[in-house]
């Protein structure tokens, strides 16, 4: 199976061809760049590289959320565009479980930075969710990371570092970034989705949602059919 793997979720834009499980290409970019300018070149400077076109692909696997709102319609967009016009498989894996490494033992848990000591987080034990992924205070991730054995925080930890030492002492931190190599061979046994029905994972409303919805919650009105 020949696969193409991305993720524009976060600040980094990560692309990969695999077949199967064995790796042809990728490229992490963590360039200040609007990822809907940079996706579809590297895409095309990957496959051009291997010498693959467009129909040569068997599916494609997307990081769905949770992230940026506007990185993960660019990617679910691409993704719907490309697995619809080439026919092919779509499937969708989680932003945070990308960051999480196969070597990592222990409770694993994958945090992206959501602003006022809020985070995007999952709880994985070999790549299974203990806890649902969630947006959750930095306090509330604490508290659920108390009383396992061994725990390690992974992808945005910078920002939480302190935190993580004076609660956690014995935790371990490890910067790491969007992988679409692990994306894709994660996506490799996963059902295909319906493209049509697909849509991100976003975890949150967004900020303007929220804020209509507090003057609106008990008229029955829709955000959307509003806006």
């Amino acid at each position: 199976m020949k696969v193409l793997a991305f993720d524009t979720s976060s600040r980094a834009l990560s692309v990969a061809l695999l077949e199967e499980e064995n790796r042809l290409a990728e490229l992490t970019l963590t360039i200040k760049k609007n990822h809907s300018i940079t996706l579809m070149p590297t895409i095309e400077f990957l496959m051009a590289s291997i010498d693959w076109k467009p129909t040569d692909l068997d599916r494609i696997v997307v990081a769905e959320g949770p992230g940026s709102y506007t990185g993960l319609r660019i990617a679910v967009a691409t993704a719907k565009t490309l697995a619809q016009t080439l026919k092919i498989d779509l499937v969708g894996v989680s932003s945070l479980l990308a960051l999480v490494p196969e070597e990592i033992e222990g409770l694993a848990i994958p945090v992206m930075d959501a602003r006022r000591n809020h985070v995007y987080a999952g709880f994985y034990q070999e790549d299974q969710l203990v806890y649902p992924e969630a947006h959750l205070s930095f306090e509330a991730v604490l508290e659920r990371a108390k009383g396992a054995e061994k725990v390690t925080f992974l992808g945005e930890v910078e920002a939480f570092r302190e935190q993580i030492q004076e609660a956690l002492p014995s935790a371990q931190m490890v910067e790491t970034l969007p992988d679409a190599v692990r994306i894709g061979r994660l996506g490799l046994t996963k059902e295909a989705v319906s493209v049509h029905g697909f849509v991100p994972n976003y975890l949150k409303r967004v900020e303007a949602e929220e804020n209509w919805l507090k003057d609106h919650q008990e008229s029955g009105q829709s955000y959307i059919k509003r806006l």
